[in-house]
């Protein structure tokens, strides 16, 4: 009786923490495995000693199966599945806290079951939810058929690119506003020792006002042409051309309905990748232009033979 006390103790303190975890959402399944893994330590004397009796039980284990719960196989392939998933290293340790975690699952969703939460109407809508995502995300994936991206595809692109740059290449900040008064507003305070980066945080309505303004080095090739100026606004290159290290635009520079205020950081020569060096990065960015194509594609092949009322 002592050892089925012990056992039964063991086998309470091992899942506690697992429960714990499943119960809250806010855990992560890190910090789920490592309570795991922490009460199976803290439980692994008293389990050893009952060694013994659980012996014969272990040794009556279905093929492929680690344990049974209540009738329920918990597979080898499961932990398998689980320790790949995991991307940890692979030890016995990590193997035991994952199955313990799957014992404890099979428990809760058999009381679960038992007390009928299958009916409950939040439960089935989280289950007709995740039916719903099931099938978008396979429905997508069998329709979104990006075009390959070849070798010969990444070089001629590479070779654009370098085409398209200058001599030199510029590391700027800027500050977007709506209107004028405002750009003039943040020139006053520029000329009085206003600092670009919190002011470009306080002011700007770009996308990068939260990093101060600070942009990616870019080069144009010269003479400046419409359309050839690496997405900036004509006037805003020309006016970055025109500007030494350093130095701020004296006035706001007005393209595209908006204002802007730069600063030239640094001017340097062009500096051009090996094709080699360059054409991982290039050929995720290709590839990634084409998943989002692709999908483009499909969705603009859905909203034409549909009827949309918003």
């Amino acid at each position: 009786m002592k050892d089925q006390s012990t056992q039964r103790h063991s086998a309470k303190h091992r899942f506690i923490g697992v429960a714990l975890c499943i119960a809250s959402c806010t855990v992560s399944c890190a910090a789920m495995a490592a309570t795991a893994t922490a009460t199976a330590t803290a439980a692994a004397a008293p389990s050893n000693a009952s060694a013994a009796q659980g012996g014969a039980l272990s040794s009556a284990l279905p093929i492929g199966a680690i344990a049974v719960v209540n009738g329920v196989q918990i597979k080898q392939a499961q932990v398998d599945a689980a320790v790949t998933a995991s991307k940890l290293p692979d030890t016995p340790a990590l193997r035991a806290n994952i199955k313990n975690e799957l014992i404890a699952q099979a428990l809760f969703l058999q009381a679960s079951q038992a007390a009928h939460y299958d009916t409950h109407a939040d439960v089935q809508a989280a289950v007709e939810q995740a039916k719903q995502l099931a099938m978008t995300q396979a429905y997508l994936r069998d329709s979104i058929k990006p075009a390959p991206v070849s070798d010969a595809d990444v070089k001629a692109q590479f070779d654009k690119i370098v085409a398209s740059l200058g001599d030199n290449e510029y590391k700027a900040s800027v500050i977007v506003t709506n209107d004028a008064a405002t750009a003039q507003k943040v020139l006053d305070l520029l000329k009085k020792n206003g600092d670009f980066a919190q002011l470009a945080k306080q002011y700007s309505v770009a996308a990068d006002a939260v990093q101060g303004g600070a942009l990616n080095w870019v080069s144009f090739k010269t003479p400046l042409e419409e359309g050839k100026t690496q997405n900036w606004p004509l006037p805003v290159a020309d006016a970055l051309l025109k500007l030494p290290a350093g130095a701020i635009s004296s006035d706001p520079i007005a393209a595209a309905g908006k204002f802007y205020i730069l600063k030239l950081e640094q001017k340097r020569p062009t500096q051009i990748p090996d094709y080699a060096t360059a054409k991982p990065a290039l050929e995720r960015q290709m590839q990634q232009a084409a998943i989002q194509k692709a999908t483009a594609d499909v969705v603009i092949g859905l909203v034409k033979t549909a009827k949309i009322q918003q």
